[in-house]
């Protein structure tokens, strides 16, 4: 790749490799939609999905992630919905951004997450076009 390209991160947190159980449940039907989770971040998580969702479609998440035994509970809504039909994915997946999470009990996650190592990412970064240009006209 050229090395004057400007590569664009989207994310306000960094995601967590972390498998860990959860229950995933739409608020509209209860439905139970995913039972465990490949990837987490204060923002939102990665879960396996056990029934299919609708982008939009609104959640309630409870989850252990830390040695503490403490139980986070979110709102949630449903961000992506993975296919399974890349290479590297990892089946059915719906990805899940929180819209509702106790301030404090993100702090706590946030500093229980940093332990633990990013995902392998499964794309290549996206490039940021604007940024580019701006590079390179600043060494003109």
């Amino acid at each position: 790749m050229l090395s004057f390209l400007v590569h664009k991160n989207e994310r306000r947190e960094v995601r967590r490799r972390m498998t860990l159980a959860c229950r995933v449940v739409r608020e509209r039907d209860f439905q139970l939609l995913g039972t465990n989770a490949i990837d987490l971040s204060t923002d939102g998580m990665l879960v396996m999905a056990i029934r299919d969702a609708d982008p939009g479609d609104s959640l309630i998440v409870t989850f252990r992630a830390t040695e503490l035994g403490l139980w986070f509970d979110a709102e949630a809504k449903v961000a992506r919905v993975v296919r399974g039909r890349r290479p590297k994915d990892r089946g059915r997946c719906l990805g899940i951004s929180f819209t509702r999470f106790d301030p404090v009990m993100r702090l706590v996650l946030r500093g229980h997450l940093r332990r633990n190592a990013p995902p392998v990412p499964q794309r290549d970064a996206r490039i940021d076009y604007a940024a580019t240009v701006r590079r390179i006209a600043s060494t003109m």
